[in-house]
């Protein structure tokens, strides 16, 4: 099992390395290279990864809490029930990514890609989407009470029994996707009729 403490990695290569198991604490990663590495059931806490390229890597039951994903690529990855608690994923992209069954709580999720990612299901509440693409999204049955979704993209989103009370919607053009049987609350409503040219008092 690989063990990485307070250490600093720029430009390092561990594509195709068979990481699983393995811990990262209070490291920082910048411009590294995790490509088709095996990272099953990785370990990683407080450590900071910026513009890392994770294409292709397999990220099964991993678990990372605490750290930032600043401008990274997970196009492709296998994060099959992975878990990310209050961690910053700043502007990655997760084209084509596998997700389903993660678990995210709360943390910054602004700017991500995340078109076409299935959270069917997910407690996503207080988790920040500032201008994240949630575009074809399938957030069905999803819990979104309390999120910043100012200026997303949900254009084609599935938002079938998701909860989106005491969310801010602030900039969503609410023309662009389907809210049959979502659950929103007055304060949304009223943004809603607005975008269609109701007048509302």
């Amino acid at each position: 099992m690989v063990q990485y403490i307070d250490q600093y990695f720029e430009a390092a290569g561990f594509s195709g390395r068979d990481l699983r198991e393995g811990e990262f604490l209070r490291c920082t990663f910048e411009r590294c290279d995790f490509s088709h590495a095996s990272m099953e059931e990785v370990r990683i806490d407080s450590c900071r990864f910026v513009q890392c390229n994770f294409h292709g890597a397999t990220m099964n039951a991993s678990v990372h809490k605490n750290s930032a994903y600043e401008n990274c690529s997970f196009k492709e990855s296998n994060l099959f029930i992975a878990a990310f608690t209050d961690c910053k994923m700043m502007g990655s992209d997760f084209s084509k990514a596998k997700m389903d069954g993660v678990t995210l709580t709360e943390g910054d999720w602004s700017y991500t890609n995340l078109r076409q990612t299935r959270l069917v299901k997910q407690d996503l509440r207080n988790i920040r989407f500032f201008e994240a693409d949630l575009y074809e999204a399938n957030l069905e049955n999803a819990d979104l009470r309390n999120c910043d979704l100012t200026r997303a993209n949900l254009a084609k989103a599935k938002l079938r029994g998701a909860d989106l009370r005491g969310a801010v919607m602030e900039g969503v053009d609410f023309k662009s996707f389907e809210v049959k049987g979502a659950r929103m609350d007055a304060f949304q409503a009223v943004s809603f009729l607005r975008s269609y040219g109701a007048k509302v008092d």
